[in-house]
């Protein structure tokens, strides 16, 4: 289903397994991008809905960064993720999900092409106290037509909004979820993860359709 289906990433099987002997090897993986803006909880994200101790790679907040990374709402934070972070959650038997998060700030941006290749979809995680934020994810994800639903991060201080404002306020293309929830959750994280594979099945599975329709008018 994703867009490169050669290995467990990609949605397929894990090379060189017969799916007839072992049913754990034919289980599918699929890879899935935890994206948004600094600050905005995806490493909590992944480590809250993770069934393995997450990889993180985290550094301390300096002096220099400052200069360039935006800390503005969220004062308390003091380390950022400057590769990615990594976990897996089981959905259903046989049906896996590999986590990757994405590191927030403009500065490491040139790894979204790395982590992007063979996903399923992205999260892209939302805090409606800095939405513009979430904007430069929206718009690599939808450029790259990588299916993502928009997950509202439902922080205590902050005003809620409705599904509707938020995905009017991104201007979202029709049909993209907005959902909200706590990052914090395994269940909620749960959720969200749910909808945005049912989401990317009908985007793929749409389009595999469309592809196959113009060839079987020309026979």
């Amino acid at each position: 289903m994703g867009q490169h289906d050669n290995g467990p990433l990609g949605g397929g099987p894990t090379p060189g397994s017969d799916p007839g002997e072992d049913p754990e090897l034919a289980a599918l993986a699929l890879k899935i991008l935890v994206a948004g803006g600094f600050g905005v909880g995806k490493t909590t994200l992944v480590g809250a809905v993770s069934e393995i101790r997450p990889l993180r790679t985290e550094e301390l907040l300096s002096e220099a960064g400052e200069l360039v990374d935006d800390t503005g709402g969220v004062d308390q934070k003091t380390t950022t993720t400057v590769a990615m972070d990594f976990g897996r959650i089981t959905i259903r038997s046989g049906l896996s999900l590999y986590l990757f998060g994405t590191p927030g700030q403009d500065r490491f941006w040139f790894l979204w092409d790395e982590l992007s290749q063979g996903a399923l979809g992205a999260v892209v995680l939302a805090d409606t106290r800095r939405l513009e934020d979430c904007f430069p994810a929206v718009d690599y994800f939808e450029h790259r037509r990588i299916p993502f639903v928009v997950a509202v991060n439902c922080f205590t201080e902050a005003r809620r909004y409705g599904a509707h404002d938020v995905s009017r306020a991104l201007d979202l293309d029709q049909g993209t979820p907005v959902v909200l929830c706590d990052a914090r959750d395994k269940d909620s994280g749960k959720e969200v993860l749910i909808r945005l594979v049912e989401y990317a099945g009908r985007v793929h599975t749409a389009r595999l359709l469309e592809s196959v329709e113009p060839q079987a008018g020309s026979v």
